[in-house]
């Protein structure tokens, strides 16, 4: 797969599974505009992928801002050109029992996991079908939007309804040429998750995991370069389950 004369937007990009996608279209010749809330981590992802050869530029906001969705687009644009692929990766966790969860946690949640995405999609289609060229749209659910996970109800539901955004959108955008799919990721190391539970985040999940690991950054990656490659052009409104099989069994981890 080559990504050459391609423009992607990813958000979230500083670290773990964004930056790996970054990286890794980066690597293949696309150019990439990198997202992150936190200046320095987005300028030292920008950094790591111009050392290795790679065309990349930083665009530090709140991606839940409908505003600064529609200065990412027009950033894009004016630096690369277009815009061709566009990955809304931002996203945040949040662990609480249902009955206690507050409403402030709720709303901060659904911003960035829904509101961000949606209107991250629906800016980057717009622009897609301006410049009337073909677009590849990937959005990143979870496994936890299929299986329950203890004291992930609220997050959960906002990963399934990013599934169902992907199954709708790629019948609606399908007549301009423009795919829309998902990718679940199961659990996968990542600078947060090894930090989870003193260390033993990796070995939890190599316990019930049927391949008996975690998923790493690349296995996502892997999968999503696919989904936005010309390899994936009859493929829309799907969400692939990179999990190791883990969705198969669904044993919780011990709290």
């Amino acid at each position: 797969m080559t990504f050459n004369n391609q423009v992607a937007l990813i958000t979230g990009a500083g670290l773990g599974i964004g930056f790996e996608i970054a990286k890794q279209l980066a690597a293949q010749g696309a150019a990439v505009l990198l997202n992150d809330i936190h200046e320095e981590v987005a300028n030292e992802a920008v950094a790591k992928i111009r050392e290795a050869g790679g065309r990349c530029e930083a665009s530090v906001g709140d991606a839940s801002d409908i505003n600064y969705i529609q200065q990412m687009i027009d950033q894009a644009v004016t630096s690369f050109g277009s815009l061709d692929l566009a990955i809304a990766n931002a996203g945040m966790t949040t662990f609480g029992n249902f009955l206690d969860y507050p409403v402030e946690r709720f709303q901060q949640l659904v911003a960035l996991n829904l509101q961000g995405t949606f209107f991250l999609v629906q800016r980057a289609a717009r622009q897609m079908i301006k410049q009337q060229s073909a677009g590849r749209i990937l959005l990143l659910s979870s496994v936890t939007g299929h299986q329950y996970h203890p004291d992930l109800t609220a997050y959960g539901m906002s990963k399934a309804a990013i599934r169902f955004l992907a199954k709708t959108l790629g019948v609606e955008l399908a007549p301009h040429q423009i795919t829309v799919n998902a990718i679940s990721p199961g659990a996968t190391l990542t600078e947060r998750t090894i930090q989870i539970d003193e260390g033993d985040f990796q070995a939890q999940w190599e316990r019930i995991t049927p391949t008996k690991r975690p998923a790493t950054t690349a296995d996502i990656a892997h999968t999503a370069l696919y989904l936005l490659s010309p390899l994936s052009g009859q493929v829309t409104g799907q969400t692939i389950i990179v999990d190791g099989g883990w969705t198969a069994t669904s044993p919780p981890p011990v709290p």
